[in-house]
């Protein structure tokens, strides 16, 4: 077995074993939510990677068995008071997540615990998803921050879960277990915590044994049938503007950073 290390930050951690690249999101103590240094991390990866000829496939995991992530940091929202801040912030996003799904390379999400916002986000493009029996998937921002996701990750959604399961995710903020992803099509498979890692490395070294035109054939052609049912990325800056500048969304924020008691408004 062979091993490389890379650390673009201390908070996304870099391994290549064997010709696949281990990606692991280093936050164990806030449950893996990602910071604007993570963000750009990943897309650093995918930059590289998408040129590395020694590397076969990708995996992406949470560090700590707790969470995959769990959403962007809300700290890292209390300053936001003007629409470029929400647009800029759902523009980053779209970014690094699309470098992610149209990675020339196979990717795998390995997810344990919490999977949701930014997480469920970066889990949606991975080309195969696996996870443990505690897993909760979903994006409960009706719940937590009352903002909005872009329309290019809605779309992702019902391209993957359907418009029933996406409304019910983003309506009423429900976080669907391993057994209900699995149901819905999510999951390629389900494995107890103990042995993710080495079921997923096993997939991950058959991915190598494949013909390498045909994988990067195939995620391409499906990436552009994906590509024609999707509006253009400026359709929900509406919304993203309303929603992030709203008072409610102030609020909760103040709410998860001092603790502070709030009621939904509508404003």
């Amino acid at each position: 077995m062979t091993a490389t290390s890379r650390n673009t930050t201390d908070s996304l951690r870099y391994e290549e074993r064997d010709g696949v690249a281990w990606i692991g999101f280093n936050r164990p103590e806030s449950r893996n939510a990602m910071t604007w240094e993570m963000y750009d991390a990943l897309e650093a990866h995918c930059d590289r990677l998408a040129t590395d000829a020694n590397v076969h496939a990708v995996v992406l995991h949470g560090v700590g068995g707790e969470a995959f992530v769990a959403g962007t940091d809300i700290a890292q929202f209390a300053d936001f008071d003007k629409p470029e801040d929400a647009l800029g912030y759902e523009q980053r996003i779209d970014r690094v997540v699309g470098k992610l799904e149209a990675l020339n390379k196979p990717t795998i999400a390995l997810i344990e615990g919490a999977c949701v916002g930014g997480g469920a986000a970066l889990a949606l493009v991975c080309d195969l998803r696996f996870a443990t029996p505690g897993m909760k998937f979903g994006v409960p921002i009706s719940r937590t921050l009352g903002n909005t996701l872009s329309i290019t990750n809605v779309t992702r959604m019902i391209d993957m879960i359907g418009v029933a399961r996406t409304k019910q995710a983003l309506m009423l903020g429900t976080l669907f277990s391993a057994e209900q992803a699995s149901e819905a099509g999510l999951l390629n498979g389900v494995f107890e915590a103990d042995a993710i890692t080495d079921e997923v490395a096993a997939v991950a070294s058959e991915l190598g044994r494949r013909a390498p035109l045909t994988l990067q054939a195939s995620k391409a052609l499906v990436g552009r049938a994906l590509e024609q049912r999707r509006l253009h990325r400026e359709a929900s800056d509406d919304w993203i503007t309303t929603c992030y500048m709203s008072r409610d969304f102030k609020a909760a924020v103040d709410k998860f950073l001092n603790k502070t008691p709030f009621e939904w408004t509508g404003r």
